[in-house]
């Protein structure tokens, strides 16, 4: 039996005229929608991190595109090159997360066509990705819960569950599906320096009655030696061709740590995520966010001697990856033969 998203609340929300972006900053204290009518207001909410999760900012460039269709098409005499313009300006956002650009190519395609009308076509085409991700996810859930048969504890990094995606999640997915097969232990780490773990993870979980236990990041490795777990599911922002996964800082270090003590990972993430032009994970962009996000009040002045070193993402190299979970099939051991093969999966 596939299990449906339970959550009351959802990361975005259409209304027809505008998105509405759950501010996920202020979680779990507060629960607010910020709405947006403009591409540059979508643009500020995914480059803020009002709305964070490599899905759920492809979703949300989507209806962007939807919005700037909206507020040009019948407006002016040049909209395709304004819309153009907007387009281009979503793709600075966030450079990582591969789902943004593959979202915005499925826009361009649209908006090459000749159309009768492109409002309803580019909105047709956001609330299609939107949908798609969804049933995504739910597929990935019952796949990976396949996997994860047997297993009695499980840890998950930063958030990737239906706050980060169109519903369900993808490591959150997996783990949802797997707990509603048999009771298993999940443990969740704090994931600084923005707390996804501690105020989005262990917060989201609650609202399904799953229970769940958070630790600081430094105490993954003792968890692990303690035998506690058996499994890491984590999500992804990007996936190059060889395996290579990109995720939120502190993966990479979960990854080497779980392979000394014989703990599996697994990366659940749609084919949306996996980049096929690029071979490995050393020409994957690593967005470095503002130091400030690190610095104590005191050091963030002009010619204070300290500084911080802010990258959000690091990369996971294949050969610590014990599975690769998407909707179109699982891959074992990717080291050995790299995501190609499910290019042209069904």
């Amino acid at each position: 039996m596939t299990m449906q998203n339970k959550l009351t609340v959802s990361a975005l929300q259409w209304t027809g005229a505008s998105l509405k972006v759950l501010d996920q900053r202020q979680l779990p204290e507060k629960i607010v929608y910020d709405e947006y009518t403009d591409v540059a207001g979508v643009t500020e909410a995914i480059a803020s991190m009002r709305v964070r999760g490599a899905p759920a900012i492809g979703i949300a460039a989507a209806y962007g595109v939807a919005l700037s269709a909206r507020q040009h098409c019948t407006q002016a005499d040049h909209w395709r090159q304004k819309v153009a313009a907007d387009i281009e300006l979503l793709a600075t956002s966030r450079p990582t997360a591969v789902n943004l650009f593959w979202a915005l190519d499925q826009m361009k395609t649209i908006l090459a066509k000749q159309l009768d009308n492109p409002i309803e076509a580019v909105l047709a085409c956001a609330e299609k990705i939107h949908a798609d991700d969804l049933a995504a996810n739910l597929k990935m859930g019952e796949l990976g819960a396949d996997i994860l048969a047997g297993a009695t504890g499980v840890m998950t990094h930063c958030n990737a569950g239906a706050l980060a995606t169109g519903g369900h999640g993808t490591a959150l997915g997996v783990i949802r599906s797997a707990y509603q097969r048999q009771p298993i232990k999940v443990f969740a780490g704090e994931t600084r320096p923005w707390l996804q773990g501690a105020r989005l993870t262990v917060w989201e979980l609650a609202q399904d009655g799953i229970p769940s236990t958070l630790i600081a990041d430094s105490a993954a490795a003792w968890l692990m030696k303690s035998g506690a777990i058996d499994w890491i599911v984590v999500g992804a922002d990007r996936i190059a061709a060889n395996g290579d996964a990109a995720n939120k800082i502190g993966t990479y270090s979960l990854a080497v740590l779980a392979r000394q003590h014989g703990v599996k990972l697994m990366v659940a993430a749609p084919t949306t995520t996996i980049d096929w032009g690029i071979d490995d994970g050393a020409q994957i962009a690593i967005e470095q966010r503002n130091p400030n996000e690190l610095l104590p009040a005191c050091y963030n002045y002009e010619g204070s001697l300290v500084s911080a070193w802010n990258p959000v993402f690091d990369v996971t190299p294949a050969e610590l990856i014990s599975a690769i979970v998407t909707e179109r099939g699982v891959v074992m051991n990717p080291a050995e033969h790299g995501v190609r093969g499910l290019k042209n999966a069904l």
